[in-house]
């Protein structure tokens, strides 16, 4: 019998209710083939009784730690802030929680937190990386840790990788600008990750399409695009707007940069979208309450943290390697009153 000041235990639970500990332990990881009775009694007992299952315990028994990691640029950033919230809240019923650091945009520091992690002893590990290359990536490899890469993609046929057609959000992004009637086309874009240099060659694809000069000077690339990233804004708009022919329109590698572009063109008395149309990239959720709203290419952010919550899943439960494999969504164009010449 259980008494006051005894840890109560997953078995005293079972006993109490007339079930095996292996039902209280399926209905606590909501294991699919427990009846909805049972999982109803069960889990209002365990409330009742204010149950709280011995993590220790339970990982020295399963050889699991019960904890994901996730390696972001930036933690104030809203896209990593979104992903790590849909991430965390699809890994949840499965008993799992997350472990969030960030690496400041530093690859050096990056790798650092990565290892910080592994001693954790973590069971899978999901990376938006800040480095151009994957060098960073050497130990998860090497000490076959399962992981799965974000945002972010090195093109390795072996990784797994959950993220938005870049080169697609790029041409978006030109197109429109085009559409809304831009001959001279900026684009204030980051470091040579792959989201960066997609996005890139998606504007450069655009211009091309259209008949439209590339020039080099129109491309001003921004150290920190996800810290700092408003103030990186500013300033590299500033440098378009000393240019002898100024751009009518800019495109921002996120929208963090095009709120920083957005401050600029505004403090240097231009109009948006009359002398500039600006676009950024992301969607997020404020930017349509901004002074101006901002048009923006939509990355399906959330559906990125649940994709990645289901695939790490299915990792972590594979009893064998996984060849790698890469699921791409879609972007889609969001037009507002920054860029939207036609509604003036």
């Amino acid at each position: 019998m259980y008494s006051c000041g005894m840890t109560l235990r997953m078995k005293d639970i079972a006993n109490e209710l007339g079930v095996s500990v292996v039902t209280i332990s399926k209905v606590l990881r909501n294991h699919p083939d427990i009846s909805a009775e049972t999982r109803e009694r069960v889990l209002k007992h365990v409330k009742a009784r204010n149950y709280q299952p011995n993590i220790l315990a339970r990982s020295l028994v399963t050889g699991r730690s019960f904890l994901i990691g996730l390696v972001v640029p930036d933690l104030l950033h809203p896209f990593f802030a979104e992903v790590a919230k849909s991430l965390s809240t699809a890994i949840r019923p499965q008993g799992y929680s997350l472990l969030i650091s960030s690496s400041e945009e530093d690859p050096a520091l990056e790798e650092q937190e990565i290892r910080q992690l592994l001693a954790r002893r973590i069971d899978a590990i999901v990376v938006a990386s800040a480095a151009a290359t994957d060098e960073s990536l050497d130990a998860l490899r090497k000490g076959k840790q399962k992981f799965l890469l974000i945002d972010r993609n090195f093109n390795n046929p072996s990784d797994t990788f959950v993220g938005v057609d870049d080169f697609e959000a790029g041409r978006l992004a030109t197109e429109h600008l085009i559409k809304m009637g831009c001959k001279r086309i900026a684009h204030i874009t980051g470091t040579e990750t792959s989201t960066g240099a997609s996005r890139l060659r998606g504007y450069r694809e655009a211009l091309a399409r259209h008949g439209l000069t590339y020039r080099s000077n129109y491309v001003i690339h921004c150290d920190k695009v996800d810290t700092s990233s408003a103030e990186q804004g500013v300033t590299a708009t500033k440098k378009l707007l000393d240019l002898k022919n100024r751009p009518d329109g800019i495109f921002c590698y996120n929208d963090p940069l095009a709120i920083g572009s957005m401050r600029a063109i505004l403090a240097a008395g231009f109009h948006l979208p009359q002398d500039i149309a600006l676009i950024g990239c992301g969607n997020l959720h404020y930017v349509d309450s901004l002074v101006v709203p901002l048009s923006s290419i939509d990355q399906q952010t959330s559906d990125i943290g649940k994709a990645a919550g289901k695939i790490v899943m299915e990792l972590i439960e594979s009893k064998t390697a996984r060849p790698g494999k890469s699921m791409i969504l879609k972007p889609t164009l969001v037009v507002r009153a920054s860029s939207n010449r036609k509604a003036t």
